[in-house]
């Protein structure tokens, strides 16, 4: 058989195998929460190698019918994903609700949200971190690193930088917990009016470090979302990079057509 054939049928293999896997999900048979039949078990009923189980699973993931644990296997989804509507997800209403974006978006799509934080304290501003913050590098900056869950399974880790001027007079962001709607709500409190805020957005690979934090699986795709926070006066007073699992989140963007 020449290798384009073989190539074929491969696909063709692990084709039959997610829509077969991804039938018995949405009849009910694989019910929302089930684990998933393991490999050796796919392996045994299809006759077919480890890889093409592998496609088929990834098939099944991309698809948003399951999703990977590290270390303890492919479970059928038992919630529909976070929804960010960057458009809205920094109302000034969610504030004044006492919510912050991910805890209010968390719970619009019915799970439970919480959160553990990694550290704050002072650090020394890395070069592409002071760029965007127009301090110099090296210049001493307010760090806050978080990582958000839903229903108890990690979803993504968020690293903030605030301008050490902006923030020194601020002692509830050097707190764990900030208060009611976060430190966008504390530095608008502070006379610090946010305008507008931008975001740069681009899929790649989960490092190592990071697929063990939002326990994926080797090599799972995240988002790694970059933003800036900026107030009426142009100061930027947060810069903030974050790393979510990408079969965790629906991206949804709104904006105004232009000439």
């Amino acid at each position: 058989m020449a290798s384009s054939d073989m190539a074929a049928s491969a696909k063709a293999k692990y084709l039959q195998i997610a829509d077969d896997l991804a039938a018995r999900i949405r009849s009910g048979t694989l019910a929302p929460g089930a684990p998933v039949p393991s490999e050796a078990e796919l392996m045994k009923d299809y006759k077919v190698a480890s890889g093409t189980v592998r496609k088929a699973v990834a098939e099944l993931r991309a698809a948003q019918l399951i999703e990977t644990h590290h270390g303890r296997g492919s479970f059928v989804r038992s919630r529909p994903p976070v929804q960010r509507k960057s458009s809205d997800r920094f109302r000034r209403a969610h504030r004044a609700a006492g919510k912050a974006a991910y805890l209010a978006e968390a719970e619009q799509s019915g799970g439970t949200p919480s959160v553990t934080v990694l550290f704050v304290g002072p650090a020394d501003a890395p070069a592409e971190i002071a760029e965007r913050l127009g301090v110099l590098p090296g210049a001493k900056v307010l760090v806050r690193r978080r990582r958000y869950f839903r229903d108890g399974v990690p979803t993504e880790e968020a690293t903030s930088y605030l301008p050490w001027e902006v923030v020194k007079e601020i002692p509830e962001v050097f707190a764990e917990n900030p208060g009611g709607g976060g430190i966008y709500a504390r530095l608008e409190e502070h006379g610090h009016v946010l305008a507008e805020f931008t975001e740069t957005v681009r899929a790649r690979l989960a490092s190592k470090a990071e697929s063990s934090a939002l326990a994926l699986s080797p090599g799972a795709p995240v988002i790694d979302l970059v933003r800036n926070a900026i107030t009426a006066d142009g100061v930027v007073v947060e810069v903030c990079d974050t790393v979510m699992a990408a079969d965790q989140f629906v991206l949804d963007y709104r904006f105004p057509a232009r000439d």
